[in-house]
């Protein structure tokens, strides 16, 4: 690891701090290629934290350490990496800025007191993004925006700023306004519109401040007066509008400190130019995440309670207080083993510590509850994939730990002798199925291994074997996803392929018929006569199996009469048209027939299996298909388009109500087979520009239509001869 780290360009030990004020947490979010990742880049290296920017192209930046980041370049999983800037720690949280990985987006966001919104001056944004404001709005989370790619002959500041405050809300304003070079194109500067001073960079970072040239003092006093406005309105003096109204030189300083406060409150949020290569803005930012963002005491922490469910106190971000930490998470370093990213809430966790750790609520995604203690042997602050050992994490701040054996994602770390369970956050439901399967008896081994790990570090991704298909499917949040699991399945050396999703259909009788099995055999010894005459009955959907028994004068003895029933449940597993169980059926035995020596318990199994499938190759079988309850979440502008699809996926339409949620959205709720929802995740993302999502349970089984339940018997006969 110390070799890594000097590959990487680290430069000084990890940045430790003593108490929670001097703590920044912060996410930062936006579309994939806004500049993330660099922007991050940029800030450890103008902070003395890296010797050099890495760079996502080549594969050497910080966060995209995991080897598919590295490959498809593009982040695909959570990293934290830490800076000092004025005595301050600053906790940089580098989330993925595809849709496919929102639970890394979840994870970031549960972790950090504040969010930067990264916006591209070239491509804008995406309306995942829009949304996503608006659920940092909801929580009240102080935010700020950072426009970058200024450098780009297509970037245009101000109509990025006017998209903002579109999508983001008329208290979106920059405080400074990018200087151009004499190429009309490069960004050689910032003007600061409350200091009015410009910072020119063209001799590199940290920049050169001097007065602004008279050719942009009526830009600055055009965009300085409604900044001001903007600050002004928010701040906490009442008169001060006034007085700023009625023609008063407010000081700088004055709103400077309104400015802060704003922004920590979640009421005002600055926008700041930055150029990652050229350190254009960097000093701004940092300036910013340092002094308006919030220390961890500012902000809410989430609700506790006892392993039971007990009620407890609320937490406070207290150095000296109980431990309450969470995991994060949780991923496996080929060469340390198991890494936890860890976010304290309360208390100070220390290295040889005895710890409780708690994972409860996530049975349904493949974790099983589990309690147990442990003991934290070291205590790291993390810089990407390193691991930079420190003396305590207090209370706010972040930190990692490894060799846990039982940590996972979403898990709760509290003091061993009075264990708690944090509530936990919003996990997005995965919604594309895969269907894997291992090419050797080896590899079977190996997936079950690294499966394993990987579930333990990703709770938006559930493995599920189908009692009835036989199938092990990986429940993903869409195809990217789905190739960053399947590459980390096959980098742990296992041998895998795909295969198409099978949906567990149903069997059952459309009408009454008769079936007579007989199973008798003139050689072979004994046991091997029996016959029986059944009945088969069709039943109401949902009624189960019923067996009845009619038979006169002890045609078949009564102590066989189970065995058919037996042999019929049996085929009734196996299906008799398509592979699938057969439900909903009353079958009556009203006659057959025994030899007093050659009768026994397996002959009359072998005999009601025949009956059942002569009963059905007489009469008409028919296949079932789950119909899945959907609830479906678009913009008002792509209703229409939902609509007609859904009808085209022999679905029904129940109704559409303005989401509750508000925003200019509709909650669309319908009925649909389950087998026209397999590809849905992806399908309805590429429809609705990715702003759409639904939620899925099942509903009841449906008669599949005649021309599609007959394509699937056929399919069953070629692959059974």
């Amino acid at each position: 690891m110390a070799q890594k780290a000097q590959e990487k360009g680290v430069t000084g030990p990890a940045p430790v701090v003593d108490e929670p004020g001097r703590v920044r947490n912060v996410v930062l979010v936006g579309h994939s290629g806004a500049g993330k990742t660099t922007l991050v880049e940029a800030l450890l290296a103008a902070t003395g934290t890296i010797g050099r920017a890495g760079s996502v192209t080549e594969g050497t930046t910080i966060s995209d350490h995991d080897p598919a980041a590295v490959r498809q370049q593009r982040s695909v999983s959570l990293s934290c990496a830490s800076l000092l800037h004025n005595d301050i720690k600053v906790n940089l949280l580098d989330t993925p800025g595809y849709a496919d990985f929102v639970g890394e987006l979840r994870a970031g966001l549960r972790a950090a007191d504040a969010a930067l919104f990264v916006v591209s001056a070239v491509d804008g944004m995406d309306a995942a993004t829009g949304a996503l404001w608006e659920e940092c709005a909801a929580v009240g989370m102080p935010r700020a925006v950072a426009v970058t790619r200024l450098d780009h002959q297509r970037a245009d500041f101000e109509e990025t700023v006017a998209l903002c405050r579109r999508v983001f809300g008329d208290n979106v304003l920059p405080l400074y306004l990018p200087l151009h070079g004499d190429d009309g194109v490069s960004v050689v500067g910032l003007i600061g519109l409350i200091s009015q001073r410009v910072f020119d960079y063209s001799d590199g970072y940290p920049p050169q401040v001097r007065e602004p040239d008279a050719e942009h003092l009526p830009a600055i006093e055009d965009a300085r007066g409604e900044l001001l406005e903007g600050i002004i309105a928010e701040s906490e003096d009442e008169t001060l509008m006034e007085r700023y109204l009625g023609g008063e030189d407010i000081e700088s300083s004055v709103i400077v400190e309104d400015l802060e406060k704003a922004v920590a409150h979640a009421t005002f949020y600055p926008v700041v130019p930055v150029c990652a290569e050229t350190g254009v803005g960097l000093d701004a930012l940092l300036e910013i995440l340092t002094s308006a963002f919030p220390s961890p005491p500012e902000h809410t922490l989430p609700a506790v309670a006892g392993l039971h469910g007990e009620p407890r106190d609320p937490l406070t971000c207290d150095a000296n207080g109980p431990l309450v930490a969470e995991v994060v998470k949780t991923t496996v370093d080929p060469y340390v083993g198991r890494v936890s990213l860890v976010r304290v809430f309360s208390g100070t966790l220390r290295p040889e510590s005895a710890v409780h750790i708690s994972g409860h609520g996530m049975e349904e995604r493949g974790h099983a509850d589990h309690d147990a203690d442990e003991r934290v042997t070291h205590i790291y602050s993390p810089l990407g994939a390193q691991v930079r050992e420190v003396p305590y994490c207090v209370a706010g701040d972040i930190c990692a730990i490894t060799k846990s054996t039982t940590a996972e994602t979403g898990d709760t770390i509290s003091d061993k002798d009075d264990p708690v369970l944090i509530e936990p956050w919003e996990m997005p439901e995965p919604l594309l199925p895969v269907a894997i399967v291992a090419k050797t008896r080896s590899d079977e081994d190996s997936l079950a291994k690294n499966l394993g790990r990987l579930v333990a570090g990703d709770p938006t991704l559930r493995r599920e074997r189908n009692p009835e298909t036989h199938q092990l499917v990986l429940w993903c949040m869409g195809e990217a996803h789905a190739d960053v699991v399947l590459d980390r399945l096959r980098s742990g050396g296992v041998e895998l392929d795909t295969e198409p999703v099978k949906v567990a259909l149903r069997e059952t009788f459309g009408a009454s018929s008769k079936g007579h099995g007989r199973h008798v055999k003139q050689s072979g010894g004994h046991g091997q006569y029996a016959v029986c005459d059944i009945e088969v009955q069709p039943l109401p959907r949902g009624t189960g199996f019923e067996f009845v028994d009619k038979v006169v004068g002890g045609s078949v003895p009564h102590n066989y009469i189970p065995s058919v029933e037996k042999g019929v449940r049996a085929q009734m597993e196996r299906g008799i048209a398509a592979g699938y169980p057969v439900v909903d059926l009353r079958v009556t035995l009203f006659d057959g027939k025994a030899h007093s020596v050659d009768s026994s318990d397996a002959a009359f199994q072998t005999a009601g299996s025949l009956a059942l499938k002569e009963a059905a190759d007489k009469g008409q079988v028919t296949l079932l298909e789950p119909v899945d309850e959907i609830f479906i979440r678009v913009p008002d502008g792509f209703v229409g388009a939902v609509m007609s699809d859904l009808s085209g996926r022999r679905g029904r339409v129940l109704g559409t109500e303005p989401d509750e949620n508000g925003g200019e959205k509709t909650l669309v709720h319908a009925e649909v087979p389950a087998t026209e929802l397999v590809r849905y995740a992806v399908e309805l993302r590429a429809m609705t520009s990715g702003t759409g999502t639904f939620r899925r349970s099942f509903a009841r089984y449906d008669p599949m239509p005649a021309h599609l339940a007959d394509q699937v018997k056929k399919e069953h006969a070629a692959a059974h001869g």
